[in-house]
């Protein structure tokens, strides 16, 4: 892959991801799979995560409370994405909370309208990630408390893709499905720069214990999840990799807060 085409796929997994226009002239010639663009997740959502990263620091810099530093800065992050993995998060809390069995499952998280699971799914993940990352602005200096954002950003795109690959569509005719698979060697490569990027963010902040113990949090948050989807679904959807990505940045957050 040369670097007009790595270009191109960083742009389409930004447009992808998140609401930022991108400019039409990327999407020439594509057919729309996101098995070849899904080797750049991390470094887009690194991208993404940006405009929350720099609020964050602003805030901080002024001397807002870290609380609510942490929560503006969520809701850039929010509005930046589109709520995306949000979305995913709570039709899955949905589905695998209500649901009795599979078939069942995958109905419920088909429905648009959010239940019990779902709700109390988003009040813990923003609650959780605005707590962890208050306590992170309290014990490292502003920049590197931001840093924090785009760095567990990638570590959770990279997870996403882990997810995506390991496990069959749940449904054939799904929108999952339908986008085409991350292959071995596209896997390998998000979460390769997942991890270059997370410790180029974080290490001279961390100790490397902290970081290495961040790093096996993520990672058996991610592990378990999955393990747990394929019990209960037997496969992966579009709402589970969006799960995926908000369990693994929980866990990101939760381990540097309490490294710090």
């Amino acid at each position: 892959m040369n670097i007009r085409e790595y270009t191109s796929n960083v742009a389409r997994a930004v447009a992808f991801l998140s609401r930022i226009p991108v400019p039409p002239s990327f999407f020439e010639g594509y057919d729309g799979k996101l098995d070849r663009i899904s080797r750049t997740f991390p470094l887009a959502g690194l991208l993404i995560a940006l405009p929350a990263a720099i609020v964050f620091a602003v805030l901080l810099a002024f001397h807002a409370d870290p609380l609510m530093a942490s929560l503006l800065a969520l809701a850039v992050q929010t509005i930046t994405t589109g709520a995306l993995h949000e979305d995913g998060l709570s039709d899955t809390a949905d589905g695998l909370g209500g649901g009795k069995d599979r078939d069942r499952a995958l109905a419920i998280m088909k429905d648009s309208r959010i239940g019990t699971y779902g709700a109390i799914a988003l009040i813990l993940s923003f609650g959780l990630r605005a707590a962890a990352l208050a306590v992170i602005a309290r014990g490292l200096p502003h920049f590197a408390a931001a840093l924090a954002l785009p760095a567990a950003a990638a570590l959770s795109r990279g997870a996403m893709v882990w997810h995506w690959y390991v496990l069959p569509a749940a449904k054939p005719d799904g929108i999952a499905a339908s986008a085409g698979k991350p292959d071995y060697g596209a896997t390998q490569m998000a979460l390769i720069t997942a991890l270059v990027f997370s410790a180029f963010l974080l290490w001279p902040s961390l100790r490397l214990p902290a970081f290495i113990l961040c790093l096996l949090v993520t990672a058996a948050a991610a592990l378990l999840f999955t393990r747990r989807v394929r019990q209960r679904l037997s496969g992966h959807t579009g709402d589970t990799i969006g799960a995926t990505q908000q369990i693994c940045e929980i866990a990101a957050f939760c381990t540097l807060a309490m490294c710090v």
